[in-house]
């Protein structure tokens, strides 16, 4: 009876991901019209960090109650997923456009400050208060980028017949939002209980399950603006997510308590690493992530999930 409910839960929480992503693209699209602002920048800030809510939620909570050392695992499995699986399948759907921007700046960004999060890392086998505070200088410096590219992008808004007033914009953003994160929270929990009920891991449950559930708000926000032709907020969506959950979800979590970062997820860091290399070496020469880069990153989980199967 219990694996019942929780199965009828997962398709609920699956639900409100879809019809969340909708509006969350469609509302946060038309703000950005409005406004002149550049979808990527949207993209890169409010979708990112809205998407990554879950990440920052699970993260932080987790460090109030003394339990920091999932802090990594969640992050790290995410931000893998957020582009070998959910910019592998977006891409699958439909090719993805990528900003000159992007492949100059934002992804050697990301390279950085995972590559920084290592090295924090491997020296100590902590994040400390200091670290923590270097992430979220670090994360200043990205959002003053950010700042600059939205001042000095700023597109002219054209005169046309108003489809719906900022307000309503706004509400449909917010309650999409809302949507993503109960749904993501529905579905994990669903997912957890039917693991636990097949006798899967704790750690396999953790690297995947968990990881794989914090993701599917960027998921279901970057297939359904991939499909409605807003590559910028798909591709920004993920860059922006990884960025945000090395910077601000790590970083905040270590100004709290030391975030343990056992020797095991050193591993799983070069392969978040190894992740981004692959996603940049993929569109820096058309400009795009086609399908046959999506089917390349879909490989490359499949072949991390085979690893990690060996291991639990």
């Amino acid at each position: 009876m219990n694996i019942l409910i929780s199965c009828i839960l997962l398709v609920v929480g699956f639900i409100m991901l879809v019809k969340g992503a909708d509006w969350f693209v469609d509302g946060a699209a038309e703000i950005a019209a409005k406004f002149g602002i550049p979808q990527i920048v949207i993209g890169l800030t409010i979708v990112a960090m809205g998407t990554s809510a879950p990440e920052a939620a699970v993260s932080i909570t987790a460090a109030l109650e003394g339990s920091a050392a999932i802090t990594i695992g969640n992050v790290v499995g995410s931000n893998i997923l957020n582009i070998l699986i959910i910019l592998g399948i977006s891409s699958v759907i439909v090719s993805i456009a990528v900003a000159k921007s992007t492949i100059l700046y934002e992804i050697p960004y990301m390279l950085f400050v995972t590559l920084l999060l290592l090295g924090f890392g491997m020296t100590g086998g902590q994040i400390t208060l200091v670290e923590g505070i270097l992430l979220w200088l670090a994360f200043l410096v990205y959002l003053g980028y950010l700042f600059r590219m939205a001042k000095k992008d700023k597109v002219d808004v054209e005169e046309k017949e108003e489809k719906q007033p900022l307000w309503k914009l706004i509400i449909l953003t917010i309650v999409g939002l809302g949507l993503i994160v109960w749904g993501s929270d529905v579905t994990v929990n669903a997912a957890t209980d039917i693991a636990k009920v097949l006798g899967m891991s704790e750690r396999f449950i953790g690297l995947t399950i968990v990881a794989l559930g914090t993701s599917l708000p960027e998921l279901f926000t970057s297939v359904s603006a991939a499909r409605k032709g807003k590559a910028d907020i798909a591709i920004g969506n993920i860059v922006g997510s990884n960025m945000f959950n090395i910077l601000f979800v790590v970083g905040t979590t270590a100004l709290i308590t030391p975030v343990v970062f056992a020797s095991n997820f050193i591993i799983d860091t070069v392969i978040a690493f190894a992740a981004g290399v692959l996603l940049w070496v993929c569109v820096v020469r058309k400009r795009k992530l086609t399908r046959s880069g999506g089917v390349l990153m879909l490989i490359g989980y499949a072949a991390y999930f085979a690893y990690l199967m060996m291991l639990s």
